[in-house]
């Protein structure tokens, strides 16, 4: 980067990079550094959990290779501000991209990306240079692209084929008459096209994340009021004391599991307790999840330290991390908790409406 942009003396240099990753590599920043609780609060959680698999995954691999992920793009914001030459950000907003790829794939789909995600979080990776040098060729490059696109096609429209436009369409609308732009090597042939064609493109409706599908809120209230409207029908059919049966039926239900979760991820104490006394009710309402609940509860009780975010890239990729890094047993408490919510929603749920119309199984 440095030898190009010296020789070349552009009027700008464009790199591939939005405002929030590009103080995250030259302040150093992390998502993990954030205010957890804001997070929490935020339920924001899971992309944090995301956020943290790929970044162990990047900084593993870039130790085998001896080189920082976006580095070079790093490099070449320096080089422009050493010579004064003006810097373009021109990549659209990562967290947009994230969430316009996550909301146009299918359910089937997203279970595949987040277990491929999780599953790299112990994946040993070797990659010579030889292999790196291969990849880059622009016919293995565009069978990779290819292969996404048929595997899926709405992934790979987010996560490349709208920045190629996006980028294209940034870095002609630059300043200058010479310009260097530092991308990755996956987007050079889409935004080759782009820019030879000239697109015109509505920067708005690809920086637009897609609303929530009023189906899924129909869905996350239509579970409750099926719970409650069946434990009112008995009530009402077969008596009070079978509604009341049912009622704790549900309760614990939910709660031993999500209770159980809470232990499984060695939580405090009174973390767990909480998990076996929110699930009940958080199940009965889609604005927050038992795990959320108890995740915060853990954050308050076991706070992570200092040194504890500065390994968790490490401490990710082994089983025992996971449980000895207070940030990651936050993250443990959250996924163990609200995968023993959801068990309990579905045995309690399938419970309560079996005995609708007859008597207790």
């Amino acid at each position: 980067m440095r030898e190009v942009i010296e020789r070349e003396r552009p009027d700008c240099v464009c790199v591939e990079l939005d405002q929030q990753r590009y103080e995250a590599l030259s302040q150093e920043k992390t998502f993990a550094a954030q205010d957890l609780r804001a997070v929490i609060r935020n339920q924001q959680l899971a992309a944090l959990l995301m956020n943290l698999l790929l970044a162990s995954y990047q900084k593993r691999l870039g130790m085998k290779l001896g080189v920082t992920p976006g580095k070079e793009l790093l490099e070449a914001t320096r080089v422009a501000e050493e010579n004064d030459i003006p810097i373009a950000l021109c990549d659209r907003d990562v967290r947009v991209t994230l969430r316009r790829a996550w909301a146009a794939i299918s359910f089937w789909h997203k279970i595949q990306l987040a277990s491929g995600v999780m599953a790299s979080a112990f994946e040993d990776t070797e990659i010579s240079e030889g292999e790196l040098a291969r990849i880059r060729q622009q016919d293995v490059l565009s069978e990779l692209m290819r292969e996404l696109g048929e595997a899926m096609p709405r992934l790979k429209t987010s996560l490349i084929d709208e920045r190629d436009s996006y980028l294209a369409h940034k870095i002609l609308g630059a300043g200058g008459k010479r310009i260097v732009a530092v991308v990755g090597a996956g987007h050079i042939e889409g935004m080759s096209r782009a820019i030879e064609a000239g697109e015109d493109i509505d920067l708005t409706e690809i920086e637009t994340v897609p609303p929530v599908s009023p189906l899924w809120k129909w869905v996350g209230w239509a579970i409750p009021a099926l719970i409650l409207g069946s434990i009112g029908w008995i009530g009402y059919s077969q008596g009070f004391a079978q509604a009341g049966e049912n009622a704790l039926f549900w309760f614990l239900a939910n709660a031993i599991p999500s209770g159980i979760g809470g232990v499984l991820a060695l939580a405090h104490p009174l973390t767990s307790l909480a998990a076996f006394f929110a699930a009940p009710f958080t199940s009965l309402t889609p604005v927050i999840g038992a795990g959320y609940v108890a995740a915060f509860v853990q954050t308050w009780l076991v706070p992570p330290k200092v040194q504890e975010i500065q390994t968790v890239g490490e401490d990710i990729a082994t089983l025992k991390g996971w449980w000895a890094n207070r940030l990651l047993r936050i993250l443990l408490v959250f996924i163990l908790t609200t995968l023993g919510s959801v068990i309990g929603t579905w045995v309690g749920g399938v419970e309560i409406v079996s005995n609708l119309f007859g008597q207790p199984g």
